[in-house]
């Protein structure tokens, strides 16, 4: 079995985020970057299940700028076998990403692709299911637990009820939640021995894929900051100001 994980790039999510003066963006520059959260529990459990045998090769692919490949080098120091480049500049959106990870698909052939359930920075929760249906693949979306079966997985799913549990046929597409494990820390011999391992590089050109922006993006601000609350001297003041002044009650 060959599983495809894909992983991104983004602003640590220990940064505080900060808009640019001119509201074009969010400040990039001398920011420290790291690996999409939920891109973590998807390598982890890619490793997990090849540590078990259910799974032979795991490949990482990452599509960005060049600093991406520290993405992918990461990736590879925890488990993967070996990662695709696919170098891409500016805002890359869902759809294009998803274009890119089907083009590549088709060229791997992997039995499994993992990725985080949504990223961090778009927030948007759309690249799985637009390439499950660009692929025709099934998907089991937000897991927090998998269990490999024969030709099939058993996926614990996160839904606003509770816990669901599906069974999709192999192949197909998982998009992670960050209770499908603990991700593990990258030891330094093994950063080491990820700069050996093979990194293949193309160009969203070369898949023959438009990563042209659909959405322009006009203005970015931060939200209103929150106005400070007050005190009150009693229940009965507490009362008549949730009632004549907030009018809930």
């Amino acid at each position: 079995m060959k599983i495809l994980v894909a992983v991104k790039r983004v602003i640590d999510y220990n940064v505080q985020i900060r808009v640019k003066d001119d509201n074009s963006g969010i400040v990039t520059e001398n920011v420290k970057m790291s690996t999409n959260p939920p891109d973590d529990n998807a390598i982890e459990e890619a490793v997990k299940i090849k540590e078990a045998g259910k799974a032979t090769e795991i490949v990482a692919i990452t599509i960005g700028d060049d600093k991406a490949q520290e993405t992918v080098r990461k990736a590879l120091a925890v488990g993967a076998d070996r990662g695709i480049h696919v170098k891409a500049e500016g805002i890359i959106e869902p759809l294009a990403v998803s274009k890119i990870l089907k083009a590549v698909v088709e060229k791997e052939k992997p039995d499994l692709v993992f990725m985080g359930k949504q990223a961090i920075d778009d927030d948007c929760n759309q690249t799985g299911q637009m390439l499950a249906a660009l692929l025709n693949w099934p998907q089991a979306t937000f897991a927090s637990k998998i269990e490999i079966k024969d030709k099939s997985l058993e996926v614990t799913r996160e839904v606003d009820e509770g816990l669901e549990t599906i069974e999709v046929n192999v192949p197909a597409i998982v998009t992670c939640d960050l209770r499908l494990n603990e991700p593990r820390y990258a030891s330094l011999p093994n950063i080491m021995k990820a700069k050996k391992k093979p990194l293949d590089q193309m160009s969203a050109t070369d898949l023959g894929i438009d990563t042209k922006p659909r959405i322009e993006q006009i203005k970015v601000e931060e939200p209103p900051k929150r106005k400070a609350g007050i005190k009150v001297a009693n229940v009965a003041e507490l009362v008549n100001k949730l009632k004549n002044e907030a009018k809930v009650i």
